[in-house]
């Protein structure tokens, strides 16, 4: 991997992981301080991020984490409706047994993660469910575009979620659903059940949250 990669890899990670908040200036000092890399390396990545729309990158004022707005976010909900009931129907026509001992050992991993309390780690658990089917659809365009709706929705999370109670063993559930439908090729109710696991993402949203600040040395400050 490259180092360009490493940095990119690393920075995704903490957008995935919800430690990489909205609104968070990305100084290209700052981060080159922190990965040991010149600035020329660092605006490679943010600019990698920003065709993502992950990161904006303002003229004179430099980079920062998106800022997703009510809309944007109720837009990219409605994507990964379209996105996922579209790779979940690939997914029970294309679904191996090893692919879902696959998934069953990841929704454990979730779960575990949630046992112990690592919300940051069942963030991440959770998206990677999703990228799993994507991958077992077998349509690398499907699979690229839920990347990107992916970790904007991570954004989305940070700067709307409720913290209803309860989100995370739901949605370990409704994952344990969506594994039992796919078991049993039942593309409708894999269909309907994703989009009504997304319905429910979208349920725990608060479109007047408040946004927390992240401390880049914090987040990577032992990554060299």
């Amino acid at each position: 991997m490259s180092q360009d990669d490493q940095i990119y890899s690393q920075m995704f990670s903490a957008l995935l992981e919800q430690r990489l908040t909205p609104g968070t200036k990305l100084s290209e000092d700052v981060l080159g301080e922190i990965f040991g890399v010149s600035r020329t390396v660092v605006r490679k990545v943010l600019q990698r991020l920003a065709h993502e729309k992950v990161v904006c990158i303002l003229p004179n004022r430099g980079a920062f984490v998106a800022e997703p707005t009510p809309e944007e976010a109720r837009d990219v909900l409605e994507a990964r409706r379209v996105v996922e009931a579209g790779i979940m129907r690939n997914v029970v026509k294309h679904c191996s047994q090893t692919d879902i001992r696959r998934l069953e050992a990841m929704l454990k991993e979730e779960e575990a993660s949630i046992e112990k309390g690592e919300h940051s780690t069942w963030v991440s658990l959770s998206g990677d469910f999703h990228m799993a089917l994507a991958a077992i659809s077998g349509n690398k365009s499907l699979e690229d575009f839920l990347r990107e709706l992916v970790s904007r929705t991570s954004l989305i999370h940070v700067q709307y979620q409720s913290k209803k109670i309860g989100t995370q063993n739901c949605s370990c559930e409704e994952h344990a659903d969506i594994i039992d439908a796919i078991r049993d090729a039942d593309e409708g109710r894999a269909v309907s059940l994703m989009l009504s696991h997304l319905d429910a993402i979208e349920e725990t949203l608060n479109l007047d949250g408040d946004k927390p600040e992240s401390d880049l040395y914090a987040i990577f400050g032992g990554s060299k």
